[in-house]
């Protein structure tokens, strides 16, 4: 999927159906010229209908399309004839997707199950028919209900990623390049800060055809938690990861600082971002010696006690492998 193609917030105009209106007709035949009531309800209003779809990964359906419109329900006749229904219209989501409504920002729902279907604009109920007002005294009443009028309002479709693994660090410090390598993903990759700027999905492959699902978020800066580059629009998509991978340069001037400024990004837009298991994998360790390296563990084993961490290079896919299997036990355990 290209970058283009990714959209994860949409406004959409939608509105349902107004119900039919109840028929006013008396009864005749050839012999009976004086007949009871007999005028048909009108229809139902079409639904405006929300639908998970496991199939989709982004809404940029809605980026061409955003008027909703369900039809009618059709007026009652004759013989007690009901008006037919107007017919609903499902707007297919991807899970994760959240509904808001635009004018208020209220939450109404989210999608999280492939299938599941929620009415965001239900249809009007079709007017009663005369038949239903006859009485002892007005047995032949000449009127019936008009139909109620569907609803329309505007609403507002967040996506929020969903995904096993969810890639967090500062611009540029190699979370594509990770990505690429572990999964079939193919990233916008280059040598400047926010190269991303929209979340990559790929598929890693496990040991006896397992696998799991890894996201590539645009990289967090400090102040993202106000909204400083972005940072809503990235951060977002981090509350839907169930394990964070912390991916931290070998050549960063310090590490420990480098993850507690991320970290504090997280627990500032959200503090239940902190309950979720987190790994460190410090990137590009092809440019360290041993020597070097054993160092910087003594330092690590101090500043993080109770995260695991690991050394790994993406261009010499190095610990590429063990990776995966930390991963995989933080996820299943």
């Amino acid at each position: 999927m290209t970058e283009g193609n990714f959209v994860d917030y949409v406004k959409v105009y939608v509105a349902s159906g107004k119900g039919g209106k109840g028929s006013v007709h008396l009864h005749r035949e050839k012999y009976i010229t004086k007949g009871g009531p007999d005028g048909g309800d009108g229809g139902r209003g079409g639904h405006v209908i929300i639908r998970g779809n496991s199939n989709l990964w982004t809404l940029i359906t809605f980026k061409f399309k955003k008027h909703f419109k369900a039809s009618h329900g059709e007026h009652g006749s004759k013989n007690r004839s009901t008006g037919a229904d107007g017919q609903d219209v499902y707007m297919d989501v991807p899970l994760g997707t959240l509904v808001r409504d635009t004018e208020s920002n209220e939450i109404l729902f989210e999608i999280t199950e492939n299938g599941e279907e929620k009415i965001v604009a239900e249809g009007g109920m079709g007017g009663r028919g005369n038949w239903h007002f006859k009485s002892p005294t007005n047995q032949t009443p000449r009127y019936a209900q008009p139909g109620i009028p569907g609803q329309e309002s505007q609403i507002t479709l967040e996506l929020k990623v969903l995904a096993d693994v969810g890639l967090v660090g500062f611009p540029n410090a190699g979370k594509s390049t990770l990505l690429s390598v572990m999964t079939s993903a193919k990233p916008k990759i280059a040598d400047y800060e926010f190269t991303t700027l929209k979340p990559n999905l790929g598929i890693v492959e496990y040991r006896d055809f397992r696998s799991f699902v890894m996201a590539d978020i645009p990289g967090i800066i400090e102040g993202a938690a106000e909204g400083k580059g972005l940072g809503h629009y990235f951060l977002r998509h981090i509350e839907r990861n169930s394990t964070l991978l912390f991916l931290i340069p070998a050549d960063s001037n310090d590490i420990s600082k480098e993850y507690e400024i991320l970290l504090d990004e997280l627990r500032r837009y959200n503090p239940e971002l902190l309950d979720k298991e987190r790994l460190i994998a410090i990137s590009k360790c092809d440019m360290l010696d041993e020597e070097l390296m054993a160092e910087m563990k003594v330092e690590l084993d101090k500043d993080f006690k109770n995260i695991p961490y690991r050394f790994i290079s993406s261009v010499a896919q190095q610990g590429i492998q063990e990776l995966k299997d930390d991963l995989w036990k933080l996820l299943n355990e």
